[in-house]
């Protein structure tokens, strides 16, 4: 009996363990939060640091050979969406004001029933664009991809990028540092969406480390294939 009092605290020895295990996962924790906050936070300053001094207003932006406007939401009729019509509107302006001599329209294909390309083709041809301007990237299923296929497949050694404001900085940065001399124009119009606004441009801070991991990395784009001569038959037209 008195060996089995000797001890009254044992049962409690468990308790103690898992105090100890939860200590370990918080400061676990901390450590992992602590990586991935300093991660993103030096993904976005390298990211927007490589756009610095080529982001500007649409009737300061330098001439350029090319727009390439980055593809984004088509409604299931086939129609561009706000944010991709407010790009689109952008290109047609600047090719209208003889600062592009042609138009490199980007997007996802992938799926045969959504086609980002042929919509933002149509769109531009209802609204003026001469067709033989227009050339079209099927395989730019992210901002990455669309930025080496333009180097890589169209040539396209200087472009202007139109896309929103927010995503900006990140697309100028990812072209130049493949290696097209690039500036950008953004949007502001499409601000009037708030949320959609908010929620694209917070999931910015994740899109710069992805961004910063490829760039890293050197990868390929998903679809690459045979050089492409569209864009100089464009621009020849022109």
């Amino acid at each position: 009996m008195r060996g089995r009092l000797s001890n009254p605290f044992r049962r409690l020895r468990p308790a103690g363990g898992l105090v100890r295990w939860l200590r370990r996962a918080v400061v676990a924790a901390v450590v992992v939060a602590a990586l991935l906050t300093g991660g993103t936070v030096a993904s976005v300053r390298w990211i927007h640091g490589g756009a610095e001094g080529h982001i500007f207003a649409e009737r300061d932006v330098p001439a350029a050979p090319v727009a390439l406007v980055l593809g984004t939401k088509v409604h299931p009729d086939g129609t561009p969406s706000p944010f991709l019509t407010a790009r689109l509107e952008i290109a047609r302006r600047l090719l209208d004001a003889g600062k592009v001599r042609a138009i490199l329209l980007s997007g996802d294909n992938m799926n045969p029933d959504y086609d980002e390309p042929g919509a933002m083709r149509r769109w531009l041809v209802d609204n003026g664009v001469p067709a033989e301007r227009v050339v079209l990237d099927h395989a730019g299923f992210d901002t990455y991809d669309s930025c080496a296929r333009a180097k890589r497949i169209f040539g396209v050694d200087r472009a202007t990028v139109v896309t929103q404001s927010f995503h900006l900085p990140r697309a100028v940065a990812v072209c130049r540092r493949l290696g097209v001399d690039a500036s950008g124009v953004g949007d502001e119009t499409a601000r009037q969406y708030d949320r959609t606004w908010r929620i694209s441009s917070t999931r910015e801070y994740g899109a710069c480390v992805k961004a910063a991991v490829d760039l890293l990395s050197g990868r390929d784009p998903v679809h690459l294939g045979r050089r492409e001569t569209a864009v100089e038959d464009a621009l020849r037209s022109a």
